[in-house]
């Protein structure tokens, strides 16, 4: 014990580390960027497919083992180790790019994001978990809105590089080799630079007035009024997100836009929702965290039902804009209270399990878009995710009690 009692918790306290956290997190969020923009295009112009269910299997797959990922990466981090977790999550990063790279059928991009899909859940859950250990309770929102920035900017840029780069070079292998050097630089800097927090848990432990409960999986998911309305909400808001991803480069390009233009559009709402955590994170500290989560989920909602209105370059970065700003008010504050409402020795379970549901979004996302893109349009299937939304921020208004810690 005479080691955690050297340990300060703080933002201020901790900065070389937490530093050192947004920057591999910016790596893992510019390993998910390198997809953004093109792999719908790869599917349709490369491999030949044609239906969208088939299109976005990669979103249904990527969604389905991020989410159980993060089921795990709680229990895991608890038994090896969070760097060592770190660590793992970025050797199965190592083989995405060459993959996407050489491969010879769509099955093989769809083996990549089983790969890449336990990169995210391993290294972005280990992240987060570590960012909240080294702050403590004073600055959750901030230090989440620094996590959050870091990854989503890093998306958006090379979300827009990788389009650039197609543009002018072909889809492939020249966007894919950003890949290569974002892997090895996670992989390197996890292991040379990054420290455990246990010590952190240890002394928030000692001084936490909550009992820890006796079913983490049950309150986080249906039991607990608070931990639940922010587990649906998280849910609804990947679901909406993978839609956008899934279908929003294709809406554009059967609208004529080309793929410069494509990769501005699809790269300002990551840019928008990454750039604005740093506010809205902080101001999560400020508020109460229920007002936050209410009114982005709402202003998502409003914003979808817009997507299909135009054909206009300049409408589309607008609807783009308003939808990073409605993103930006939730996902910081999504893991800020949920970290409110666990037990410090219970919150690396409790963010996993909240992160398995929020990543399972993506997996309904990508299911009911390309079902109902295949039997019906892309106006019914974007109408049907708008109202969803809208639903989930009623249910945060009715249901949640707002406390803030």
């Amino acid at each position: 014990m005479q080691a955690v009692a050297k340990v300060k918790l703080g933002l201020r306290e901790n900065w070389r580390q937490f530093a050192l956290l947004v920057i591999i997190n910016g790596f893992v969020g510019g390993m998910l960027g390198i997809e953004r923009t093109l792999v719908p295009s790869l599917a349709k112009d490369v491999f030949g497919i044609n239906s969208f269910t088939a299109i976005l299997s990669f979103i249904f797959v990527f969604g389905a083992v991020k989410s159980v990922a993060n089921l795990y990466a709680g229990k895991l981090a608890a038994r090896i180790g969070k760097k060592n977790l770190l660590v793992i999550g970025w050797l199965f990063a190592l083989p995405v790019p060459f993959m996407l790279i050489y491969a010879p059928s769509w099955n093989w991009v769809i083996v990549a994001n089983v790969f890449l899909g336990i990169n995210q859940g391993f290294c972005w859950s280990t992240a987060v978990i570590m960012k909240i250990d080294l702050v403590g309770p004073k600055n959750r929102g901030l230090a989440m809105g620094f996590n959050e920035f870091a990854g989503y900017f890093s998306l958006a840029v090379v979300a827009f590089l990788t389009g650039y780069i197609a543009s002018n070079y072909g889809l492939k292998p020249y966007p894919f080799y950003l890949g290569i050097v974002l892997s090895l630089a996670g992989l390197l800097g996890s292991a040379l630079f990054i420290t455990d927090t246990e010590g952190h848990v240890q002394q928030e432990t000692s001084t936490h007035g909550s009992e820890q409960t006796e079913n983490v999986f049950m309150d986080t998911t249906f039991r607990d009024k608070n931990l639940s309305s922010v587990t649906q909400a998280g849910l609804i808001n990947n679901l909406n997100d993978g839609m956008m991803w899934g279908i929003f480069p294709l809406l554009l390009k059967e609208k004529g836009f080309d793929f410069s233009q494509i990769g501005i559009i699809v790269a300002i709402y990551p840019a928008v929702w990454g750039i604005s955590q740093l506010f809205t994170g902080r101001l999560a500290d400020k508020v109460n965290r229920k007002t936050l989560l209410f009114w982005g989920m709402l202003l998502q909602g409003i914003v979808l039902f817009a997507v299909v209105l135009s054909t206009n370059f300049y409408f589309y970065i607008a609807i783009s804009v308003l939808l990073g700003l409605g993103t930006a008010m939730v996902y910081p504050t999504f893991l800020a209270a949920v970290a409110d409402f666990s037990h410090p020795q219970q919150r690396a379970q409790t963010i996993g399990i909240f992160r398995f549901w929020r990543d399972s979004g993506y997996v309904f996302g990508a299911l009911i878009t390309g079902l109902v893109i295949d039997r019906f349009d892309y106006s019914i299937a974007i109408f049907a995710v708008a109202a969803l939304t809208t639903m989930s921020a009623v249910i945060i208004f009715f249901r949640m009690n707002g406390r803030k810690v």
